[in-house]
């Protein structure tokens, strides 16, 4: 007979290798990878920040972690498009939880994330965050630049968030971007933003590619366009998921028409593989306004190509 005993993976299974549970069942996490704060041995960290309170138009973002992670968890136990391994045979990979803030002290959240962020990125390992409204990056950034020196960011998002770049007291989620160059965690000569579909009123130095320009170049152009932008140093992916047209993330809060398809910005990350990726997060996932978890699996596939880019560069 068969054993079918239930292993839980995400609370009882091993670290290494993929989990063969049914997809519908189990304690939820992160491709159901073990839930785990001990970092020994540990080369990436998923992690979510629920966090919301500096969005400037729909709410519901705070959800994101928790639909990311149960839309991930039909990725888990087969070879993953379209690298064809076990991503965990090759890295060890564990779901950290949730960031820990108190909602009734907004204004400390960007240094709480910096900090408990900070401790991860300290052990060596990778951190890849499932936010929360955009604002969480500068938190983000701010963690991974004392660790690395300041970054080249690769944006992909439908909006600059350079606006009130003179305004250094600001944190919000159209402002990221802007404070983070201003407080020297990017390096605006070697970042760029893919699928920008606003204007900002001050671009920062940094290189736009707008939707129609993507549409433009294909491709094989944009992926060429980011690493030539990149370079060799150290770098970090933001993904805002309002750069997919609403057509394939219509949960989110400031959806713009006009956007990249799912294909178009997975195809375009999976050519990313020799950049010097040092973390990333996926944000601005808003369940609420979601169809049938349309965005969620949008976003649990933009995060588990990270993975793939990773565990590429670790070979078997």
């Amino acid at each position: 007979m068969t054993d079918r005993r239930p292993t839980d993976n995400a609370a009882f299974g091993p670290l290494k290798g993929g989990s063969q549970e049914p997809t519908y069942g189990g304690v939820l996490s992160f491709m159901r990878r073990r839930y785990c704060r001990d970092l020994a041995g540990v080369d990436l960290v998923v992690w979510g920040v629920p966090f919301d309170a500096a969005t400037s138009n729909r709410p519901g973002a705070r959800f994101g972690p928790q639909a990311i992670r149960r839309a991930s968890a039909i990725l888990d136990g087969d070879p993953q498009y379209p690298f064809g391994i076990d991503l965990f045979e090759r890295l060890t990979v564990v779901d950290w939880g949730d960031c820990s803030l108190d909602y009734g002290r907004p204004a400390e959240a960007t240094a709480e994330i910096a900090a408990q962020a900070g401790a991860i990125v300290a052990s060596g390992a990778q951190l890849l965050t499932l936010g929360g409204d955009h604002s969480v990056t500068l938190g983000l950034l701010c963690a991974h630049a004392a660790q690395h020196g300041p970054l080249a960011l690769v944006q992909f998002d439908a909006h600059q968030d350079t606006w009130h770049a003179e305004d250094g007291g600001r944190i919000d989620h159209g402002s990221v971007t802007a404070r983070a160059i201003a407080e020297g965690y990017v390096d605006p000569a070697r970042s760029i933003q893919i699928g920008v579909r606003t204007v900002a009123p001050d671009g920062c130095g940094l290189d736009v590619v707008d939707a129609y320009t993507v549409a433009d170049l294909g491709v094989r152009g944009v992926v060429e366009r980011i690493r030539r932008r990149v370079g060799e140093g150290p770098a970090y992916l933001s993904f805002d998921i309002d750069a997919l047209d609403p057509a394939f993330a219509p949960g989110t809060g400031t959806p713009v028409a006009g956007g990249l398809s799912s294909r178009e910005a997975l195809t375009i990350l999976r050519g990313l593989e020799p950049i010097d990726w040092r973390g990333m997060d996926v944000v601005e996932v808003a369940p609420p306004y979601d169809h049938a978890d349309i965005t969620a699996i949008a976003a649990s596939a933009i995060a588990m190509h990270y993975v793939g880019l990773i565990a590429r560069k670790r070979g078997s």
